[in-house]
């Protein structure tokens, strides 16, 4: 019986399956994972439910008419492991070391998916309020099934509010509640040449290479100073002033490796970090380690919004920007999955409600309201087809090497925010304002 194991055992099990969204090699290991959550479940009517592309997983528990209603979401979707090498242990065979387990989507979001699980274990015979849950499978590609399974399920999954369990924590040793994401747009810049690739004895010296030109682009996107030199890029960017908060520069580059930091002149590092857009080449990708000239090259784009940047206003500055040298031709390839910025009100009794549930489990830190450098698609999606504000109410921290070799997830998390969830639910359920 499910209920028999521990939550560290149930996310070993979860972190094990290797339900990598972006590789079609791995749909089999999508469809598992999605019933083993439906399985856990079980007692909230846990079911599979298809999508056009991965299935998500929903349930309910049912308190009564007139209680609140929330609607909880996560996502069992993971990148890929990335170069296995870099890892200490096998990225989906999870170990524990030192109070944490590590392995592919420990912290991001399956550890946080097992609080919410756990925490609605502890209430099924009694719930609070209403809940509903939605689990989905493509998060890390951009959600791009999710809007049209919200628009055919609006009634099935109405709430007052969303509680997601994605998101991060900042630090490790002080509690957060994210207030705000950055938004995201993803492009291709492709550098076109002779028709087909050439010998670089035979040709070089003759033609354009697309690897010079794609270089000589991708270094006119900023300036030396760091800012972004895209003409109308920062357009509708406003200012926001943040409150006195600790951050150690210092600290912070030491921990990222780095010998300096660098970025837009003008700002700390943290209001880069949190409220100015960001413009950063991915990949360079054009011939090969022998003698061509490459027919095509390629660089992969991400733009990071604030609010009020429009992504549609952002590809098209860059659009105009990029211009092709003689000799060769330059594309844009927009990305699917383009999302604006997120933000909730930091008054909104959700949040009120989360810093108290914080409160209740750290009794000697104030919980602190941050902003995000990621973005959470399926918050603007919530607020956009079904009407309702998220609260980003996560128990990964930011440190826990995300998207990185060696992720992980620190076991202490789960009593924790089973305790903060569990709390949070009782808050909301006597505040009919959500």
């Amino acid at each position: 019986m499910a209920g028999t194991r521990s939550s560290e055992q149930e996310l070993a099990e979860l972190v094990a399956i290797p339900s990598v969204s972006g590789d079609p090699a791995h749909r089999g290991d999508m469809e598992r994972a999605a019933r083993w959550l439906a399985g856990r479940l079980a007692f909230a009517n846990g079911r599979v439910a298809e999508t056009n592309g991965h299935p998500v997983v929903l349930g309910e528990l049912h308190a009564s008419r007139d209680a609140p209603t929330i609607l909880v979401y996560g996502h069992y979707d993971v990148q890929p492991a990335g170069d296995e090498s870099a890892w200490e242990t096998p990225p989906f065979a999870p170990a524990v070391r030192d109070g944490r387990l590590y392995g592919r989507g420990a912290t991001d979001d399956k550890g946080p998916v097992v609080v919410a699980l756990e925490t609605a274990r502890a209430f099924a015979e009694a719930p609070p309020l209403n809940v509903r849950f939605l689990l989905e499978g493509e998060e890390e590609i951009g959600s791009p099934s999710l809007p049209a399974f919200l628009e055919a399920h609006r009634d099935e999954l109405a709430a007052d509010l969303v509680v997601s369990a994605d998101g991060a924590m900042w630090r490790a040793g002080e509690p957060s509640i994210a207030v705000a994401a950055k938004g995201l747009v993803a492009l291709d810049l492709v550098v076109t040449g002779p028709s087909a690739d050439l010998h670089s004895g035979r040709h070089g010296g003759a033609v354009h290479n697309p690897n010079h030109a794609l270089a000589a682009i991708v270094a006119g996107l900023h300036d030396t100073d760091g800012s972004i030199a895209v003409d109308g890029f920062y357009d509708d960017v406003v200012a926001v002033e943040l409150p006195p908060i600790a951050f150690d520069e210092e600290s912070y580059r030491a921990e990222t490796g780095v010998s300096e930091l660098h970025g837009e002149p003008g700002f700390t590092t943290l209001e880069r970090l949190w409220t100015r857009p960001t413009l950063e080449v991915n990949e360079l990708r054009g011939g090969g380690a022998y003698t061509v000239i490459p027919h095509e090259a390629r660089a992969h784009i991400t733009c990071r919004l604030v609010h009020d940047q429009s992504p549609e206003r952002v590809v098209a500055a860059i659009e105009r920007h990029v211009v092709a040298p003689p000799g060769v031709a330059v594309r844009v390839e927009l990305r699917p999955g383009a999302v604006p910025a997120y933000a909730i009100d930091q008054q909104h009794p959700a949040v009120r409600a989360a810093q108290q549930a914080l409160r209740t489990v750290y009794p000697e830190q104030e919980p602190v309201l941050v902003r995000i450098g990621g973005t959470l698609p399926a918050a603007v999606l919530f607020e956009r087809i079904l009407g309702v504000k998220t609260l980003l109410f996560s128990f990964s921290t930011a440190d826990e090497n995300l998207h990185a070799p060696n992720e992980f997830f620190r076991l202490a998390r789960l009593e924790e925010g089973v305790a903060a969830w569990s709390e949070l639910w009782r808050l909301l359920s006597g505040d009919r304002a959500v």
